[in-house]
């Protein structure tokens, strides 16, 4: 794993050039702290620094080609290369090492940007072609790891991250209100924006080709969707014994690493497949690590205790406390480089830590279970809305609303008028594409008002959930309730925000790289292309792999009720003992000198939340997205951030100049 930087276009001198990759991959060492290289021509500039996990000794980058006629760097890792390999040597390939990021550079000379579709793994690429001087950059299907790019006149820049581009001459911060209208509303903005106005990303399953007349952007993949007559004609104990053949298959490519590896165990039942795969396809001691909370609201440890017991793995565990949350929220923003509306990412950085810690450079985990199965309380609310709206008056049907959302205080006191008023926004309106969303993002798009009038006035009257509902009328015309929802939950929260904010972003701050199984490209067809039913059975979320682990697992495990993963947000933030430095940025000081919020309305939602009076999910959800906007433009548009120092810049292993 590593994090790459470049440029194409940039006129200036060789020293500069060189000191400007210098500084654009400090920024990003956290990723690759192993090694580091350039590769410089006339007309471009690429940069890695390296994270080895596979052939440590030679796979040191950029790397070429045979004939060195094209260049690459690379983050991320290709789990068929082995296979891929095999493949290129019956062409008559020749290689100098045993690294992936070789093999990928031989695909695009032998396929072109067809070989994207052979690669099964998470990756962002870049390759320069000095033949045709032409740079492309790729992205894996889901986005997995990221890829952003600018421009500043006739340059074109990219890097793993966002505050790699700071180093670059002329790339300015400046956060969209638009962008923020689409955080406050799905949690991410619309690929391929960002939250800075001119930065963007690559999109999920795009490439891009940079020459000096255009830029083009063109899909290589998409998130299938299937109409019912396209379902697999299968019943449950054959999907069970078929992804049952694929996922261990999915994890044995993943244990791949001349490093060891180990996992995430929470006690919940993605991680406890994942770790039982492992076990299943492994011999090797593995090491697991997980996190508890002192606040027993959101605490699992009791299950982590009966998983650990359960597989007997070599385990590591801490407890995250409020004050911590705090203590790392600057740092979890930094690194995101988003808005977000969650503390959730903060744990996750600090159970990345501990991976670190413990000498480990890899961690397999669990996410996309819940996308892919059905394993989402918003699946299973869909199906209900859907089930009431044939009898919108009923007063029994809106009752089943009650048994998702047990943790939420007011669900459990909440009547039938009262649930009727909440969940019944909408209620009729099932054909729409979003109809699964629409009650979560109409309530989630309430932290929009919070804006100052100089932000709202600049909106002009934007509205995201429209915007979106247009894109998406044609694309799922026809496509099962909770196949629409799974569509949206992967392509929108799962690729912005789940796999950036907690995923790559929090291990990789830390150095460690997060491998997921579940988000196998040939799992991901395979279950979306299942029926319903196989996913949700009735009300029972993630049928098919209960249907898998049975007999696998402690009951307690296998038959618990769906806890999603929270963290606190009131007691991390409404405290006199939280950091200075956050208590500044929410003073009504601050709020009017940054211009982004409305001092009044943040005022009035600080008073509530310092009462004992009840908040709300999306009171909690607008002090966090308020605070983390604030910390962002901080970080990026008042320059707060840490100055690069002389004695941290990064030591290039490799310099190739090629002018």
């Amino acid at each position: 794993m590593c994090g790459i930087a470049g440029f194409y276009q940039h006129n200036d001198n060789t020293d500069n050039k060189i000191n400007t990759l210098r500084n654009m991959l400090t920024r990003i060492k956290h990723r690759g702290p192993d090694e580091s290289g350039i590769y410089l021509s006339h007309k471009a500039g690429l940069g890695s620094v390296r994270l080895s996990i596979i052939d440590l000794s030679t796979g040191t980058m950029p790397l070429s080609n045979f004939d060195e006629s094209l260049w690459i760097v690379f983050n991320g890792e290709i789990f068929n290369y082995i296979e891929l390999k095999e493949e290129l040597i019956n062409k008559n390939h020749t290689f100098r090492t045993n690294s992936d990021t070789e093999v990928v550079v031989h695909l695009y000379e032998e396929y072109g940007p067809e070989f994207l579709k052979k690669l099964n793994g998470q990756f962002a690429i870049a390759i320069w072609d000095k033949n045709k001087q032409e740079l492309f950059l790729a992205r894996d299907r889901v986005g997995i790891r990221p890829l952003f790019y600018t421009q500043v006149g006739k340059s074109f820049v990219f890097a793993s991250e966002i505050k790699s581009l700071i180093e670059f001459p002329g790339v300015n911060f400046k956060i969209s209100p638009k962008a923020l209208s689409q955080y406050f509303t799905f949690w991410t903005s619309l690929s391929p924006n960002t939250v800075f106005e001119g930065i963007f990303e690559v999109t999920p399953g795009h490439y891009l080709k940079i020459n000096s007349n255009s830029i083009k952007d063109k899909i290589y993949w998409e998130l299938p969707v299937y109409k019912p007559k396209e379902y697999y004609k299968i019943n449950i104990d054959e999907a069970t014994k078929k992804f049952t053949t694929i996922f261990n298959d999915a994890i044995k490519i993943r244990l791949r690493a001349d490093v060891q590896v180990g996992a995430y165990l929470s006690g919940g039942l993605d991680s406890c497949i994942t770790t039982s795969s492992i076990k299943e396809v492994s011999s090797n001691n593995l090491k697991t690590f997980s996190i508890g909370f002192a606040d027993k609201e959101f605490d699992e440890s009791s299950y982590q205790k009966m998983a650990v017991d359960y597989f007997k793995t070599e385990h590591e565990s801490i407890e995250c406390g409020f004050e911590d949350i705090a203590n790392e929220f600057t740092n979890v923003i930094w690194h995101t480089e988003t808005p977000i509306l969650r503390t959730s990412p903060a744990p996750m950085s600090l159970l990345a830590k501990v991976v670190k810690d413990n000498n480990l450079k890899v961690v397999i985990t669990g996410e996309g279970a819940d996308e892919l199965c059905g394993g989402y309380n918003i699946f299973k609310e869909s199906k209900i809305r859907l089930f009431w709206s044939k009898q919108p008056k009923s007063n029994l049907r809106p009752l089943l609303l009650k048994k998702l959302y047990p943790y939420i205080p007011m669900m459990k006191t909440a009547n039938i008028t009262a649930l009727k008023l909440f969940f019944g926004y909408k209620l009729e309106e099932t054909n729409s594409p979003i109809y699964s969303h629409l009650l979560r993002w109409n309530n989630t798009s309430r932290i929009v008002r919070y804006l100052s009038k100089d932000y709202k006035k600049r909106l002009d009257n934007y509205k995201p959930i429209e915007e979106l509902e247009k894109v998406l009328e044609k694309k799922l015309e026809g496509i099962n309730l909770l196949s629409r929802a799974q569509w949206i939950e992967i392509h929108l929260f799962m690729s912005g925000y789940l796999l950036s904010s907690q995923g790559d972003r929090m291990t990789m701050a830390n150095s460690v790289e997060g491998r997921y199984p579940f988000l196998d490209h040939r799992i991901i067809d395979f279950c979306m292309k299942l029926h319903p039913d196989i996913k949700i059975n009735g009300l029972n979320e993630k049928f098919i792999l209960k249907k898998m682990m049975n007999g696998k697992l402690p009951t307690q495990i296998l038959n618990r009720p769906k806890q999603a993963y929270r963290a606190p947000i009131r007691s991390a933030f409404i405290s006199e003992n939280i950091p200075e430095n956050l208590k500044k940025l929410l003073s009504e000081n601050q709020i009017k000198s940054f211009g982004i919020f409305n001092p009044d309305h943040v005022n009035q939602l600080l008073e509530k939340m310092k009462s004992k009076k009840i908040v709300s999910e999306i009171d909690n959800m607008a002090l966090t997205g308020i605070l983390s906007t604030q910390i962002l433009h901080d970080l990026f548009i008042n320059k707060s951030r840490p100055e690069l120092k002389e004695k941290d810049l990064v030591e290039f292993d490799k310099i190739i100049l090629d002018q």
